[in-house]
Formats: structure tokens, C-alpha cells, sequence
């Protein structure tokens, strides 16, 4: 049923002079759900004449069931957050969709897709150039909740649970920003900013809390991460908060000029912060890392990954081994090329807390002005055969072994890199101090 509502409160108020809070009486057209079955063409139909009329529609408080329904230009549609309930309708693919629309405004909507079982995600659109997605909830999501190609606009203040697969897949996006959600329990990504061919991408991802994110798929890599860029350039990740994720908090693969800065990384099964394959230009700044099988790894320089900062970063609590990827050592810190590791501070790792190099592939890196604290080793470099040069000096190294070590891939060649830095060409050495511990009363 399709009404108008508001207009007589409008005229009543402006004829005995009230003051409204808007500049012209809001008329807006309303959807109400009639408890029958499949109510997709009413809304197709409402959708259509409020955003013709340029009216925003209005969904009351009810479940709606509704598959495959497309979104037309110019529709903003509102409901009441938690009463108002968008379920996916019985044989249906997604609940919404849209392709080429602009100016697409979603708010306090519930999107449920309990009991579907295709490979559709739960909200797909293509090609949206204004959208604006905000305090609406998405759950139960038999793949991905919310599918973003093409779009700019901004996702914002919304709460995804239960997503069989990714909560948010964004891929060639166009200017999108996606802040201030609450996203728990996925089977395989949190957030995913992709594109099909590597290029400039910009997508801002911030201040987002991410929790439980498991690893369905499998791989080594490729799912279990709360924020994930692939082949997307220029992505800033900023002041978020996530935890329990069977892989990486945040895993940059190939992309270029990207900043990972004051985020709050927890309980990480695998690497916390990895950057991979092929990227260049990684500013990693300011985070911090409690519990993880590596801390840091910004690596590959085999595939032309190089090019980053490590700075001010606090990494602490790293397990002995991963609980999903077998082949992580225990790291606080790891860099291979043209990378200055500079004002971090490392404590509790079986293992080195920085190392700079693996065999040969080890290329400019500078280690300078860290705090080490409580790990195996302190600074472990390369100095393999073909081992590019590395820089360490002014850090303070509190080390149950050795405090600077010379590696030959997993040996140790030198356990007083200090004194022996004369036997290997590719390392400069110099200013650090094994920490001293103070008397205490």
C-alpha cells in the first residue's frame, strides 16, 4: 500500500505558524508491508514513482520479502533501524540490486537473507556514482552481504553479521569511503577493496570495528583477513579496530601508494600487517599489534615488492607458531626492500623482533631507533650470499640472545653482528646499545 504522508502536518503547522526544520514541507511517499508473501513488484513499484517524483519512500516498521528487486535513479529510501526488514524472498538471488543508477540513498534498513542458499550477494549494485549506505544492518548473508563494482559514495554506520563470505566486496571503485562500521562474524574477508586490473582506486577505509573472520575458502592468504586491497592504489586504512582473524588484520597484495596507519590489530592468526606481491609505496605508521604469528612482513621483493615505511609502530605478544599457516616463523618486524624501519617498539617474540632480509633478497633496508624488548634475538639481517645492503643503527635491544645476528637463510652466521659486521660487506653497523636494566628499589 502506497500512501502520502506528512503533507497535512505540514500545511497544519504552516498555517498556524510553526517553524519547521526543513525549508519546504517534506512529502514522502510510504510502502507498508501487507504480511503477505513476495511484496517485490509493490516495492518495485513504489521505488519507481517516489524516485520519479523525487519523493523520498518511507518503509514502516515490518519484513518485507524480496528478491531481485532493481533500485531506480534518483531514490532515497528510509525505514525504521531494526523494525523495518528487507528478507529475501523464497528462490531469489539478492534483495536489491542496481546497475548505472546515480544518487541511491539506503537508510535503517534491515537486510536479511536467512534461509537463501545461492552464491548472490544480499545488495548488489554496478556502477552507482553517488551512493550512500548508512545505519542499515545486513546479516546472514549466504555469500556477500554488501557487492560495491564501479560505485563511489560512502557505506557508513552499518552492522554486518553473519556473512557467509565478505561483508563488504568492493572492486573498481570510484571515490567510495567506508567508515564506522561494526562488522562480525564472516567466513572468509571483512572488507575487500579489489580491482580487476591494477590502477588508481582511492577507497578510504576507517575507523570500521572487524571481528571474527574466518577462513572457509582456505589458501594461504587469500581469505581470513578483516581489510584486504588487491591490485587497488592509493587506499588509505585508518583507526580501525579489528580482532580475531584467522589470517591478517590487514593484507595489501600488489598495491601501490597505500597508508595502514592507527590501526588496532588483535589476536591474528597468521601475519597482522602484510604487505605483498608486488606492492610499492606502503606507509605503515603508528599501529598497534597485540597477538599474532608475525607482527609486520612487507615482503616479495622476488615479485618487485619494495618501497615502504615502518614507523612508529608497537608490536607485541607474538606466538610461537601459526594456528593457520604452517609455514610462518615468529616475527615481530620482517622487510626485504627499500624499506626504512624506523621508532618502532617490539616486545615478546620466540623469535627475532626484526629482521631485515631473507637470503639474497635483501635491498636497502634501514633499521634505526627501535626498542626492543624480551625477544629470542633482537635484529636479525641477511648476509647470504647476494645480500643487498641493510643499515642498523640506534636502536636499544633488550635480547635473551643474540642482540644483532648475521642469518645465512635460517642459520646463524653471526651471533655479535656488531663485531663481525666487518666480515660481511652488505652491513653497516653502528650506535646501538644492548639495554641495561635500571636498579628498581
Amino acid at each position: 500500500m502506497e500512501t502520502l504522508t506528512r503533507r497535512r502536518f505540514a500545511l497544519g503547522a504552516a498555517a498556524l505558524g510553526l517553524s519547521l526544520p526543513f525549508a519546504r514541507p517534506l512529502l514522502a511517499a510510504e510502502f507498508s508491508s501487507d504480511g503477505s508473501g513476495d511484496q517485490s513488484t509493490g516495492l518495485a513499484e513504489a521505488m519507481a514513482k517516489a524516485a520519479a517524483a523525487g519523493q523520498p519512500l518511507f518503509l514502516a516498521g515490518g519484513t518485507y520479502r524480496i528478491a531481485d528487486v532493481a533500485v531506480p535513479d534518483n531514490l532515497k529510501m528510509t525505514g525504521i533501524p531494526g523494525l523495518t526488514v528487507l528478507a529475501l524472498a523464497s528462490g531469489g538471488n539478492s534483495i536489491l540490486k542496481g546497475t548505472a543508477s546515480a544518487n541511491v540513498t539506503l537508510e535503517g534498513i534491515s537486510f536479511d537473507g536467512a534461509g537463501g542458499s545461492g552464491d548472490a550477494p544480499l545488495v548488489d549494485f554496478t556502477d552507482l556514482t553517488e551512493l550512500s549506505v548508512s545505519g542499515c544492518r545486513f546479516s546472514h548473508a549466504a555469500v556477500n552481504a554488501l557487492s560495491l563494482s564501479q560505485c563511489g559514495g560512502r557505506v557508513e554506520n552499518c552492522t554486518f553479521t553473519d556473512s557467509g563470505s565478505v561483508a563488504i566486496f568492493a572492486t573498481d571503485s570510484r571515490g567510495l569511503a567506508v567508515t564506522s562500521n561494526r562488522i562480525d562474524g564472516c567466513g572468509n574477508g571483512g572488507i575487500l577493496v579489489w580491482r580487476s586490473e591494477a590502477g588508481s582506486d582511492g577507497t578510504i577505509v576507517m575507523s570500521n570495528r572487524i571481528a571474527d573472520i574466518d577462513w572457509r575458502g582456505g589458501g594461504n592468504g587469500q581469505n581470513g583477513n578483516g581489510i584486504n586491497v588487491f591490485r587497488a592504489d592509493g587506499v588509505i586504512i585508518a583507526s580501525n579496530h579489528i580482532s580475531g582473524c584467522a589470517f591478517s588484520a590487514v593484507r595489501i597484495n600488489a598495491g601501490r601508494n597505500n597508508q595502514v596507519t592507527g590501526n588496532t590489530c588483535l589476536d591474528c592468526g597468521e601475519t597482522a600487517i602484510f604487505s605483498e606481491f608486488g606492492f610499492s609505496g606502503s606507509a605503515i605508521a603508528n599501529n598497534v599489534i597485540d597477538g599474532a604469528a608475525t607482527g609486520i612482513s612487507i615482503a616479495n621483493l622476488d615479485s618487485d615488492g619494495h618501497l615502504a615505511t615502518c614507523t612508529g609502530n608497537i608490536v607485541r605478544n607474538i606466538a610461537p607458531v601459526s594456528r593457520t599457516n604452517p609455514d610462518t616463523t615468529p616475527v615481530g618486524i620482517f622487510a626485504e626492500a627499500d624499506v626504512a624501519i624506523t621508532g618502532n617498539v617490539v616486545e615478546g617474540v620466540p623469535g627475532p623482533a626484526i629482521v631485515a632480509g631473507w637470503g639474497p633478497y635483501l635491498r636497502n633496508v634501514l633499521v634505526s631507533s627501535n626498542v626492543v624488548r624480551d625477544a629470542d634475538i633482537g635484529i636479525a639481517v641477511s648476509v647470504a650470499e647476494g645480500a643487498g645492503s641493510a643499515q642498523v643503527t640506534g636502536n636499544i635491544i633488550d635480547a635473551r640472545g643474540p642482540a644483532l645476528a648475521g642469518m645465512a637463510w635460517t642459520d646463524t652466521v653471526s651471533a655479535n653482528l656488531a663485531d663481525d659486521a666487518g666480515r660481511f660487506p652488505n652491513v653497516t653497523v653502528g650506535g646501538n646499545q644492548q639495554a641495561v636494566k635500571p636498579a628498581l628499589p
